[in-house]
């Protein structure tokens, strides 16, 4: 798994995951969101138009960065989950309380 970081003038981020987001990957992405959630009210996009699998520790990342952004009145978003993912956040009822959007610029934009 690959995670890339992209700041923006506005201070919102974008976070990049590509590949397979798993047990055994999963910490390339907590410490990076760990990484960008440690500043006041952090605003977080996680683009997830690249990744091709995802367990249940993916899940609880975005999950538990989700919280940590909220404590400190920021937010994490997901956008652009493959269709397998977008089912899976449906199923286990985290669309409505992440906030998935179908386009980064979206995710953005929302206020």
């Amino acid at each position: 798994m690959h995670v890339s970081v992209v700041g923006n003038p506005d201070d919102t981020v974008v976070v990049s995951v590509r590949g397979n987001l798993d047990v055994d990957s999963v910490s390339v992405l907590t410490n990076t969101l760990d990484q960008v959630l440690d500043r006041p009210a952090p605003r977080i996009v996680v683009d997830l138009s690249s990744v091709e699998f995802c367990d249940s520790m993916g899940l609880s990342s975005f999950v538990v960065g989700h919280n940590r952004a909220v404590a400190t009145d920021g937010w994490l978003r997901l956008a652009c989950p493959p269709a397998f993912l977008k089912r899976l956040l449906d199923t286990v009822g985290l669309t409505e309380r992440l906030g998935v959007y179908a386009t980064v610029t979206a995710a953005l934009t929302d206020l």
